[in-house]
């Protein structure tokens, strides 16, 4: 894939926290591991049974055969870590996405409430760590949500059977539930994950129910990158929350694609909906300002723009990002915060 052309990596921003206690609940509360604060269960501590091993599933490069119920999960993603964390396990190794900054408060929560302060995190500047991965010596890695298998899997399997797609332009359209649904077949957790789908779909469900404006609606999510002005709802995009809320994508959609999505200034028309979104996530480095996109005159003339359809998901904390990658944790609060944003847009002035 071409990556300077997808939403920004969910690195370096501090989240709010999870909106919905329900879900977090569901989320979090289904046993922690006795650790001793650090991250990594011991192989006797992991919640849930053995029954249904061994597990064997198809992926990209090959298969994956799980012959004992996983305990040591070390995962190459943030969105990996936040499938084990949903699922009440504290990975092993985790990549260290942070930076340095402060995690995302409901992330922080979900470890809390597992009885872990901080996750133990590789330097992933470089990309994987595999020497780190192995010293570990995990019983399984989770790959759902990662851009490098095709260089990672042949290094990872030797270290422990890898979880990941079954095609490889998954990377960019599978959903987060079937992403959690394939991570806990092999950890033996399918109940697990039955709830957090269920606990995450009635999120959803109240909010589309409470905002019966936003049924029927089309929308476009336009990101701007350094290169490019991106058409993020393509065709074959993970909807995410979006259609979950009622909206649909416009008739543009279908001549966008992961690796076609660039939107020229002479073409901004293209970004036509009932409702119009945008995000600045690379701020000063974008392509273009957020006064200089909104101030150009084609960009202006827009209906959406002009009768107040028209709204910017904010970036800093970090909306865009997490709508961008849409997981288990992140789920019921991209709701809780979108929805307003949504509301207000398809009302108009």
């Amino acid at each position: 894939m071409n990556r300077p052309n997808t939403p920004v990596r969910r690195r370096g921003a501090v989240r709010l926290l999870l909106a919905s206690a329900t879900t977090l609940a569901l989320v979090t509360g289904c046993g922690a591991q006795d650790d001793g604060g650090s991250g990594g269960g011991s192989k006797d501590s992991a919640p849930g049974s053995a029954k249904g091993f061994p597990v064997s599933l198809t992926n990209a490069w090959g298969t994956t055969k799980v012959g004992e119920k996983p305990v040591r999960v070390a995962t190459v993603s943030d969105g990996d870590t936040s499938i084990a964390l949903a699922l009440g396990l504290v990975p092993v190794i985790t990549p260290d996405v942070e930076d340095g900054d402060r995690t995302a408060e409901y992330k922080q929560r979900a470890l809390d409430d597992l009885g872990v302060g901080k996750l133990k995190t590789y330097d992933d500047t470089d990309g994987t760590d595999y020497e780190a991965i192995a010293a570990e010596d995990p019983d399984l890695i989770l790959g759902m949500n990662t851009w490098e298998m095709d260089a990672d899997y042949a290094k990872l399997t030797p270290i422990a059977p890898v979880v990941t797609f079954k095609d490889k332009k998954h990377a960019d359209t599978l959903t987060w539930q079937d992403r959690l649904t394939t991570a806990a077949k092999a950890l033996g957790l399918e109940d697990r994950a039955a709830k957090v789908i269920a606990a995450n779909s009635k999120a959803v469900r109240d909010a589309a129910t409470a905002n019966p404006i936003l049924k029927g609606k089309t929308y476009t999510y336009t990101v701007v990158h350094p290169e490019q002005v991106t058409f993020m709802s393509y065709g074959d995009q993970d909807p995410g929350v979006f259609e979950d809320l009622g909206l649909r994508k416009t008739a543009n959609a279908k001549d966008y694609s992961a690796t076609k999505n660039g939107v020229s200034l002479e073409n901004l028309d293209q970004l036509e909906a009932d409702v119009l979104l945008v995000t600045y996530p690379f701020g000063d480095e974008g392509l273009l300002s957020s006064s200089e996109l909104e101030g150009n005159k084609l960009f202006r003339s827009l209906n959406a723009v002009q009768k107040g359809h028209f709204a910017v998901i904010p970036a800093e904390n970090t909306l865009s990002s997490s709508i961008a990658y849409p997981d288990a944790l992140s789920a019921s609060w991209v709701v809780e915060e979108l929805t307003p944003i949504l509301a207000k847009a398809a009302r108009g002035k």
